[in-house]
């Protein structure tokens, strides 16, 4: 267990910028198998639920969409309750736009960008990242953090892996189950001890001047860490 009492800044395979893209694909696309498996929509699910009470619209970021199956789910669940969302993902990497658009049913209005959360023009009421802040440098995750506060007019919520001791052991065995890429089975064990504890969170938030009082960190099946900020008063940002 020692080997996690630190976060692990070992590079992840999946992150490397010449990957090739069939690869990539089949990465970024076992991987939604494996959140299916996690129930891992749950907790952006939950906090909107939360976050927009008897709200019927809201414009959406998700920030490192992946396979877009976050997304997905968020579109489905809108729908079912009458409520119409905006909803677009970017991600740094243009390989990521592809795997995602042939993922996503033309009837689901997701837009997929290709790009920096910085770059975005739009207002946005909700911004979100699953499981993508793991992949960030300390100065990346600084200016995240600091940037959602500043422009997430409703709130927004970061959900990444708990770095436990029981998840890094147990995630081999799932991936094996589940017959996923090698990638994903190296990366995934990789991506939990590079991810965060509660005390990390803390620490990340007062360096970013966020106050803890503003935010709650909640744990969330299946061995994952929210931070959820949810404002009383919309931001004006016009």
């Amino acid at each position: 267990m020692t080997k996690l009492a630190v976060r692990s800044r070992q590079e992840e395979q999946m992150d490397a910028p010449d990957l090739d893209p069939a690869i990539y694909e089949r990465v970024l696309h076992d991987l939604a198998r494996v959140n299916q498996w996690t129930f891992t929509a749950w907790p952006s699910i939950a906090f909107l639920n939360r976050a927009i009470g008897s709200g019927k619209h809201f414009r959406l970021l998700d920030v490192g969409f992946g396979d877009g199956d976050i997304l997905r789910a968020i579109a489905r669940w809108a729908r079912r309750r009458g409520i119409e969302a905006e909803l677009i993902g970017v991600d740094l990497n243009e390989k990521s736009l592809q795997a995602a658009r042939r993922a996503t049913p033309p009837d689901l209005p997701i837009e997929y960008r290709a790009g920096d959360y910085l770059d975005q023009p739009e207002a946005f009421d909700f911004i979100i990242s699953s499981q993508v802040t793991h992949h960030m440098t300390d100065a990346q995750l600084m200016t995240f953090l600091r940037h959602m506060e500043a422009h997430a007019r409703r709130g927004w919520l970061i959900c990444d892996l708990h770095r436990h001791g029981f998840a890094h052991w147990g995630f081999p065995i799932l991936a094996r189950l589940l017959r996923v890429h090698r990638i994903v089975r190296e990366d995934g064990q990789l991506s939990i001890a590079r991810s965060f504890r509660l005390a990390d969170w803390r620490d990340l938030l007062a360096e970013a001047g966020i106050s803890l009082e503003q935010v709650r960190i909640v744990r969330r099946f299946a061995f994952r860490l929210c931070v959820e900020r949810v404002r009383e008063r919309p931001l004006n940002l016009s």
